[in-house]
């Protein structure tokens, strides 16, 4: 079995959670309340289970790109978005951190809100650890560098003590990396971006954010064939992706789904949600997208998830 783990799903910047939005959040739950009955843990657990929506209850989440794919092996991780220094702060209060480990990072491209959680990457910092970056980009050294020099961050990169090696893929070409069969797909991103696929066991994970598809549908669908999970950006609503942002690197729910069906994907779930957009909003999406899968494909929808800082799926 391998679990994805999401530890970071917003796009473009983080996004905190404010205290009016909370206050909202407490306010609609109390109103919904009235005639429960709440006097015990129980049955306040119940009522947050059984009456409460999770945008009522719970967050989307405010952390960058970063995904975990969890099968006892080396750590595997896609993008290091703000996500990835929860990740790291995990690993070190889980008591694992101490012993040495070797982690695997892969990058869709290197647009900062995907890299700018490694300088916050706790075990980057300690001895021993191996820390393998992969990318597509020929310039990604780089960009970690220059990421950490002055006056960006006060802490250069050369000053982690992990053993950092940074890797340089070609798309197209499948590799063995960590017990996973991995490539890469380029995809219509300013500056480029790439999908990655990760077979292991019969099972395949296919990892697609930061792409807007316009010509390119036909390869993409041979690529996200039979996909166990397919991991995709969904930034905006079909409105905003065609009328107002047209040409912006991103895609739509409607796209997820009918690539899909087309790809015969088992399990779609919604990634790198829009930063302006409210919890609400995002559950509403979320809505619209199960039905849609329903209606495209009656007999047989594709099951939709949508991510949030948390999720974990099952493969």
């Amino acid at each position: 079995m391998i679990k994805v783990c999401f530890w970071g799903t917003r796009g473009s910047l983080p996004v905190s959670i404010t205290a009016d939005t909370i206050r909202a959040k407490i306010h609609r739950a109390l109103k919904t309340a009235r005639n429960f009955d709440t006097n015990t843990d129980e049955s306040i657990e119940a009522f947050i289970n059984g009456q409460l929506s999770f945008s009522e209850w719970g967050s989307y989440g405010g952390n960058t790109s970063c995904v975990e794919l969890r099968d006892g092996g080396e750590y595997i991780l896609c993008d290091a978005g703000s996500g990835l220094r929860d990740f790291g702060n995990f690993i070190m209060k889980s008591g694992r951190g101490k012993t040495p480990a070797v982690y695997n990072i892969f990058l869709s491209h290197l647009h900062w809100d995907h890299i700018h959680g490694f300088p916050f990457f706790t075990p980057a910092f300690i001895p021993g650890n191996k820390i393998n970056i992969y990318g597509f980009h020929t310039e990604l050294k780089e960009t970690f560098i220059r990421q950490q020099e002055y006056p960006n961050f006060p802490v250069p990169l050369k000053v982690m003590r992990a053993a950092i090696d940074f890797h340089v893929l070609e798309p197209g070409k499948e590799y063995e990396i960590a017990g996973y069969k991995v490539m890469g797909i380029q995809q219509t991103h300013p500056g480029f971006s790439y999908g990655c696929s990760f077979v292991k066991n019969g099972k395949k994970i296919v990892y697609s954010t930061d792409s807007e598809h316009k010509d390119d549908t036909e390869r993409l669908v041979k690529f996200f064939e039979g996909a166990d999970l397919l991991i995709f950006d969904a930034q905006y609503s079909l409105f905003d992706a065609v009328e107002t942002k047209e040409s912006w690197g991103h895609s739509s729910n409607v796209l997820g789904v009918e690539l899909s069906v087309s790809a015969r994907v088992r399990r779609l779930c919604l990634f790198h949600h829009e930063p302006a957009y409210s919890d609400e909003t995002i559950e509403q999406l979320y809505k619209d997208t199960v039905q849609f899968s329903q209606l495209t494909s009656p007999e047989n929808p594709v099951k939709v998830d949508i991510a949030y800082d948390g999720l974990e799926i099952d493969i």
